[in-house]
């Protein structure tokens, strides 16, 4: 691959509904500039982008993949990403680095939530769109009926330059509006045709939405139009240029991307509409002192360079997938990581082609690349010049939605699994390792269960251990609703020293979380050495309560009397005359069973909130408020037990046909109901060891 200049090189992301044939255009392409030879498919598992064992196994793309290429003196930087909502972390990398966006559409299914979600990851990050109807060839799919629903969802910037011409529900050619000519494929060529009789009177109505969208772009261009002349071809591309770079204008291709069909017009169109990285003057960064500093995109400027991307390779190692900002970035150069303040060592660059490493001596600003073995780097680093300390806006990743206790297979893993964990942490932002030093059990969160499920296969693919998942347990607690007074008394005389500890303790509620322990002793019934003791002995009792085992909050616990012997009293004796107080007394005390309670806030379409609500009833939830957002969203704010949340984040999606998303976090403790409380106790009591601490 030749070395191009920063304004022949394009940053396009591939975006679009799952099953909209991202990775087929990108094969397209490929095989178009030359790059293959023969055509990859999906199905077989052949394609360049896929190429990771579990997309090929599930025949979907689950990451991001750079496909770098060269048309017409330009070279092309495609990022193809997934399209399924688990893996949207990855759909927030890719357009992280490009400058402008192909957003595919399904001739067959139309506009879909991924379609809707990747033209709301464009607006967020200020880039042109292009739409391109795919699979337009397929049986029951309707350019012009999709075209009328991309308008109502995305409004009235959204026009065809492209036509398809069908016959017999056959893509044979496509009228190109720019220069009003039909085209017919024959074998590997276009030939030029009289336009059908049937698209006239929509090439003359698109015609003139053309003409008025590129009036809209310039003063001059409006004066002309109104005065009811032509524009020029010349007059045409530029406005087309403007208006698709200033979001007034967002063009409709067709393809049939399996057939190589209409390829090359969307290649074409790429280069000459999509903006180059120095399309945009200046990049906004900050420095460590958080001042706003401008970079320009020049590669004899300041470094600048973002890590977009980490990758766990188990031959290689760490590889970092990086876009430069500014300035030029050497292989066996020095950098300097502004996050981590270390200096890095750059080994060799490469720019990726799916699994494929082509070396590279640099990388200038504008273009996308990566590094391996890179020490102190991570997804989200800026990589700069010692001294300029420059930090470039991060990716802002989804929290994850769902969660899931991970058990070992095999006894002795432990060790392999922690650690394979946590390197695909690393790869991966939305994902989550967390040990709960209460339940003792590790604990993996994500986007969605499919999410869950290609990370355990991941696991065992790269690290050779096996795993399951189940639902993480319940950290529920006990606490006590009456005060009792008890008497605990611990004797033993065994020859010799014996033991003796003796106290009567009062038990109630208290006003705080933590143990409240105070002291009532007059005449030195108990002495005050022992004190300490009878706190040590109540602190390690409420670890475990009396009715499930859980740990007891909210308890205040006074020493009112005991006795003691100067022989054979001792720490430990009133220590375990503390435990013996605390069992009996709890039991009378009427304990309860308390249950973790969470704050919900669920963002769905109003047309879904009846269904919302009445699943928030069935949960146990307590609706608190209703809040009207932007975009005919609602907002519904509710309480809900944690035990009735799990999976919630597959629910919702399969409830809003995946436009709803949620937050939710721990916000207190509350007693249980009694059925629930049953429930809990009665598995308890299954799993409860028959031993005790202290006897």
């Amino acid at each position: 691959m030749k070395e191009y200049t920063s304004d022949k090189i394009r940053n396009v992301c591939l975006m679009g509904h799952g099953g909209s044939g991202k990775t087929t255009l990108a094969e397209a392409i490929m095989f178009n500039t030359g790059v293959l030879d023969r055509f990859g498919k999906v199905a077989d598992g052949t394609t360049i982008c896929d190429y990771d064992p579990e997309e090929i196994k599930r025949k979907i793309s689950i990451s991001t993949a750079l496909a770098p290429c060269e048309w017409k003196d330009t070279k092309i930087n495609l990022i193809d990403t997934p399209g399924y909502f688990d893996f949207v972390g990855e759909v927030k990398q890719g357009i992280r680095v490009a400058d402008s966006a192909l957003i595919l559409v399904s001739g067959k299914s139309g506009v879909a939530v991924g379609t809707e979600k990747s033209w709301d990851y464009a607006q967020q990050q200020k880039i042109p769109v292009m739409f391109v109807v795919t699979k337009i060839d397929e049986e029951n799919a309707d350019f012009f009926g999709v075209l009328d629903k991309m308008k109502d969802v995305f409004g009235k910037s959204v026009i065809p330059i492209q036509l398809p011409i069908m016959e017999n529900g056959k893509f044979t050619g496509y009228v190109d509006m720019i220069d009003l000519k039909a085209k017919k494929f024959e074998k590997d060529k276009l030939v030029d045709i009289p336009v059908p009789a049937n698209l006239s009177d929509k090439v003359k109505e698109i015609k003139d939405l053309i003409a008025e969208a590129v009036a809209e772009t310039d003063e001059d261009l409006m004066n002309k139009f109104f005065d009811g002349e032509d524009f020029t071809h010349d007059e045409i591309l530029k406005g087309l240029k403007k208006g698709i770079s200033d979001a007034s204008i967002t063009p409709v291709f067709c393809s049939s991307a399996i057939n190589n069909l209409g390829i090359q017009y969307i290649m074409d169109s790429i280069v000459n509409y999509m903006p180059s990285p120095v399309d945009k003057e200046v990049i906004k960064a900050k420095n460590t002192n958080d001042q706003e500093i401008e970079l320009k995109v020049d590669p004899a400027s300041s470094l600048s360079v973002f890590v977009f991307k980490t990758i766990a390779d188990p031959f290689v190692g760490k590889i970092s997938m990086l876009r430069v900002y500014s300035g030029t970035l050497k292989t066996d150069s020095t950098v300097y990581n502004t996050g981590a303040e270390k200096a890095e060592k750059i080994g060799q660059l490469f720019v990726m082609r799916g699994k494929k490493h082509i070396p590279v001596d640099k990388l200038i600003a504008g273009d996308i690349g990566g590094v391996a073995k890179l020490q102190y780097t991570n997804t989200n680093d800026t990589l700069c010049e010692s001294g300029k300390n420059i930090i470039l806006d991060k990716i802002e990743f989804p929290e994850p939605a769902i969660s899931m206790a991970v058990e070992p297979k095999s006894k002795g893993d432990e060790e392999k699994i922690s650690s394979g964990l946590h390197k695909l942490q690393d790869e991966d932002p939305t994902f989550k390792v967390s040990l709960n030093t209460e339940t003792h059990q590790t604990i993996i969160s994500g986007i969605g269960e499919q999410h869950l499920d290609v990370i355990v296969s991941k696991l065992k693919a790269k690290f050779n251990v096996s795993v399951d998942l189940t639902n993480p347990k319940i950290p529920y607690r006990e606490t006590i609703r009456k005060k009792v007074k008890v008497e605990g008394k611990h004797k033993k005389q065994s020859g010799g020293h014996g033991q003796y500890g003796h106290v009567w303790i009062e038990f109630e509620h208290g006003d705080t979380e933590d143990l409240i322990f105070e002291e009532k002793i007059f005449g030195g019934a108990v002495p005050r050495q022992y004190f300490p003791a009878v706190e040590k002995g109540l602190r390690e009792s409420i670890l475990k309560g009396v009715l499930a085992g859980y740990p007891v909050v909210n308890l205040k616990a006074t020493l009112v009397d005991g006795s003691y012997h100067t022989v054979d009293s001792s720490e430990m004796a009133f220590k375990v005359a503390a435990h013996l107080a605390y069992k009996k007394g709890l039991v009378q005390a009427n304990p309860v069973l308390l249950e973790p309670i969470y704050h919900l806030e669920v963002y769905v379409p109003e047309s879904y909130m009846g269904d919302i609500i009445g699943d928030l009833n069935k949960r146990r939830g307590r609706i608190l408020g209703m809040n009207p957002q932007d975009k005919g969203i609602q907002q519904v704010v509710a309480e809900v037990p944690q035990a009735e949340m799990f999976k919630y984040a597959t629910d919702l999606r399969s409830m809003t046909q995946g436009r709803g998303y949620f937050k939710m976090w721990f916000e207190r403790y509350e007693e249980a109901p009694p059925p629930v409380s049953a429930k809990v106790i009665e598995e308890a009591k299954k799993n409860m060891a028959d031993s005790d601490d202290f006897e």
